[in-house]
This record gives C-alpha cells, structure tokens and sequence, in this order.
C-alpha cells in the first residue's frame, strides 16, 4: 500500500515483475482506499521457492513509496 499517485502502480508491478517474470493475468488487484489517498496493490503469485518470496519482499520494503508490505 502506498499513496495513491501516477507512478506507485507502475512502481509496484515493474518489482513484482522482476521476481515473477511469469504472472498470469488478472493476478494484480488495485483498489483505492475511501478518501481517495492511498492505493492497494494485491498480486496473487505462485511461489516457485522460499528464496522467490524472500527476495521480493525485501525489493518491496526497500521501495521508499510502499507504505506497507503484508
């Protein structure tokens, strides 16, 4: 989750796509929150390993515009 600006999207999606080059469609949900402020970003993926996981998580928490990582 992050602010809800032009970029955040693509900011996401572009880590998401370096650790899962092979993400079928509709795999990644955006919803706005109520005020309009923030954006969440769930992606459903198929973790081929532990080490997968791990390395996109701590791509995630590294971007400075992800207010959240769950």
């Amino acid at each position: 989750m992050g602010l809800a600006d032009d970029a955040f999207e693509g900011v996401v999606i572009g880590i998401i796509n370096q650790h899962v080059p092979d993400l079928g469609e509709g795999a990644i949900v955006s919803k706005v929150s109520k005020g309009g402020k923030y954006l969440s970003i769930t992606a459903t993926i198929n973790a081929k390993s532990q080490a997968q996981l791990d390395g996109l998580y701590q791509a995630l928490t590294k971007e400075p515009s992800i207010l959240w990582v769950l």
